[in-house]
């Protein structure tokens, strides 16, 4: 098997000596490459982020900016990645380097002062400027916003403010940041990462990297992973590593064994049957967001609130359903799409409600030498559709209570309810008192705010540091009353 490697800014480096666990951000550091920071080490601050050639969604690749920080270097064997110092551009011997665009408008908008922050910000907005569709939304108008722009987040550039969602300064503040991602324009035709876009992404390859007692392997197909992990039942497995990235830096766990599952194939489809729509466990959010285009409404509410633009870039929906969190935030949209799971092993493949999926705390009917293939969403979706994430940042913050609806409303009447809750159990849960309540009702006030106090009393909320029971209970009301207000008052206008 050939030595591991990556293609950093260009040169390809061997990832020998770095032991199995060591995140890109250290490996790039380690090699001088200082401009990428270490700021949280959770994926929270932005400040380690750098650019990736993934499979692309409209062109043969896509520039996507991840946190360092998570990413084991081994995961990107075979992989090419640019960081900050990879954006700028050789000029004539004896001469300064030129600066890419992005750090250009940076620079001369005021929006680094410190610094520290600024290589993160701007692979993050590297990453939108090179997003291929973007020019296609951009208004040329100056100042006016793209055409289908309706609040202060998009530029007349198309620049989508959510991509740098992700990234966080202490001194600068964001107008001058914001005003540096407006002002930047359209790749040219020469520019070489413009130009990389038109090639394919570099395939996966198989791994097995191998340190200290620990072992990062990788398989081609889903059959030989699925026989690797029958030797191995205790192996860790890893798509985005936006979850076990955390436990590696905070919690110091470590791993006898890794199994990378991101990249295949077999679990990176999107399929549209005439009965369900089929999603890929290891399809990126980012991915599954731009290839649906808002087909499932529920989801398309879901993503914006998900983490950040850099987490999307990573995580996946089997990654999420497979931590078993409660409160993790797609289960309670999956759980209201009446969602099933599809498991594999190396005997064959079984379908599970998600309702039954989570057995509890991080416990699911998952066994041993199993992982999730794909989630199927039934077809036709419920119309009225929300979901509520109650949390205490707008962004990139952890759910203290979730809630998803699908509901099926004919001639004033509930025909079908189907809600999912988050953060108010040992588990993700459907509401069935509630759905019961709906059920065969009018949509009515008087109906509403009957079966809002029935949803109070839904699971077992607990006091912690992010809400208090009672604090959660009063939520999970007032978010059945705000959807009944949100959907009269669509109705009445």
């Amino acid at each position: 098997m050939v030595a591991a490697r990556i293609t950093v800014n260009g040169k390809e480096t061997p990832i020998s000596p770095a032991a199995p666990h060591t995140t890109t951000l250290d490996f790039l550091r380690e090699r001088g490459l200082t401009g990428t920071k270490e700021g949280c080490a959770e994926g929270e601050c932005g400040a380690c982020s750098v650019l990736v050639a993934r499979p692309g969604v409209n062109k043969p690749t896509d520039w996507v900016a991840v946190n360092a920080c998570l990413v084991p270097v081994a995961a990107l064997d075979g992989q090419e990645i640019v960081t900050s110092e990879g954006l700028a551009t050789s000029g004539e011997p004896g001469t300064p380097p030129i600066l890419h665009p992005v750090q250009e408008e940076m620079a001369v908008r005021g929006g680094s002062q410190c610094g520290y922050c600024t290589p993160g910000f701007i692979c993050s907005m590297a990453a939108e400027y090179y997003r291929p569709d973007r020019c296609a939304h951009a208004d040329p108008a100056d100042g006016a916003g793209p055409a289908d722009s309706t609040d202060a987040e998009h530029g007349p550039n198309g620049f989508d403010l959510h991509a740098l969602s992700g990234n966080l300064c202490r001194c600068t503040g964001y107008r001058p940041i914001r005003d540096a991602a407006f002002a930047v324009g359209a790749p040219t035709d020469e520019d070489p990462l413009a130009q990389r876009r038109e090639q394919s992404a570099p395939a996966a390859v198989a791994t097995e990297y191998a340190q200290d007692d620990s072992t990062f392997l990788r398989r081609n197909t889903l059959a030989e992973t699925l026989r690797l992990l029958r030797e191995r039942p205790d192996a860790v497995l890893v798509a985005g590593s936006t979850d076990w990235g955390v436990e590696v830096n905070i919690r110091s766990r470590r791993a006898d064994c890794v199994v990378a599952i991101d990249r295949l194939p077999e679990l990176r489809a999107l399929r549209v049957e005439s009965d369900h729509i089929e999603i890929g466990a290891a399809l990126t959010l980012t991915e599954i967001e731009r290839r649906l285009d808002g087909d499932i409404p529920l989801l398309a509410q879901l993503f914006p609130q998900f983490a950040s633009r850099l987490i999307r870039n990573g995580a996946t929906l089997g990654g999420n359903l497979g931590t078993g969190s409660p409160i993790g935030d797609s289960p309670p949209a999956l759980l209201a799409l009446e969602a099933t799971v599809v498991l594999a092993d190396a005997d064959g493949e079984r379908e599970v409600p998600l309702a039954e999926y989570f057995t509890g705390y991080r416990q699911s009917v998952r066994r041993p030498g199993e992982l999730i293939r794909a989630v199927r969403i039934p077809l036709p979706l419920s119309p009225v559709v929300a979901f509520h994430k109650i949390a205490k940042r707008r962004f990139d913050d952890i759910s203290s209570v979730a809630v998803a609806f699908a509901l099926d409303i004919e001639d004033g009447i509930v025909r079908k309810a189907r809600i999912g809750l988050g953060g108010v159990a040992a588990t993700p849960i459907r509401s069935l008192a509630t759905e019961a309540a709906l059920e065969g009702k009018p949509w009515t006030a008087d109906t509403v705010e009957a079966a809002a106090g029935v949803l109070q009393v839904e699971g077992t909320p607990m006091n912690d540091h992010r809400a208090s029971a009672e604090y959660r209970s009063a939520m999970l009301g007032q978010s059945l009353l705000k959807l009944y207000a949100q959907t009269t008052e669509a109705v009445s206008s």
